[in-house]
């Protein structure tokens, strides 16, 4: 999984690094080349998605069979047919999206009455409310020592952000002849590049302790001190700028 958080984040530092190159370029057609890009990315993306989930849950499942197992081992007993499991799924997912509408809807007044940035409230605060229950759910398992699950947990949403819905968005954008890019500020995505970075050190030798939690607990707590002073209008670097040319 940590590979494929990787080769997600190389998927928005190209965009990010060409957006940076071809600003320097008196050619011009920069958006259209950052589309190109993006639809040919999204596409790939998602057949890489594709695949892994037909790895996971087909080709090679008895690679997940422990997980599997460990997982039935707590299973607890039925509580609701699948039927009335899946009319509550489409009951509350309709709750959510009417939340999420109020909840936009009113994110311009709470910037203006707690004077923080709308990237402040989009990418630290809001995550850590929409996710509470993959939270208690991943603190749950690693506290009855399933590491592995735990991981999956944690992991597994940001795998399905980063393969499926970013790029989704971008193709649907296409078809609906709305533009939408994979192209973020540099600044964005070095965070992301970086937290990927962390995650897959400690992650890598399958084993944890509460020195690398509070590791991963404070890497996230500098990326929260650091979108607070980040303004929202904030622009991307100039090449230029680094090397002192204009």
């Amino acid at each position: 999984m940590s590979s494929l958080m990787a080769v997600a984040s190389a998927s928005l530092i190209i965009p990010a690094t060409l957006y940076a190159a071809l600003r320097s370029s008196p050619a011009g057609h920069t958006e259209e080349q950052i589309l190109l890009l993006s639809h040919g990315t999204s596409i790939i993306l998602l057949i890489i998605y594709i695949m892994y989930l037909y790895f996971q849950l087909k080709s090679h499942a008895h690679l997940f069979d422990a997980e599997q197992q460990a997982e039935a081992e707590v299973e607890e007993a039925q509580i609701l047919s699948p039927i009335a499991a899946g009319v509550a799924l489409v009951l509350i997912t309709i709750a959510v999206a009417i939340c999420a509408e109020f909840l936009v809807d009113s994110i311009d007044a709470i910037v203006e009455s707690a004077h923080v940035s709308k990237t402040f409230i989009g990418l630290i605060l809001l995550p850590i409310v929409g996710n509470a229950a993959e939270h208690v759910t991943a603190i749950i398992v690693a506290y009855k020592n399933k590491m592995d699950l735990a991981i999956n947990v944690a992991i597994g949403s940001s795998l399905q952000i980063a393969l499926f819905v970013t790029p989704f968005l971008v193709i649907l954008g296409w078809i609906i002849g709305q533009p939408m890019t994979l192209h973020f500020q540099i600044f964005e995505t070095v965070v992301f590049f970086l937290s990927v970075l962390v995650v897959n050190y400690l992650i890598q030798d399958g084993k944890s302790n509460y020195l690398e939690g509070a590791m991963c607990i404070g890497t996230y707590i500098i990326i929260a001190l650091a979108f607070f002073v980040y303004p929202d209008d904030a622009g991307d670097i100039d090449p230029r700028d680094w090397f002192g040319q204009h």
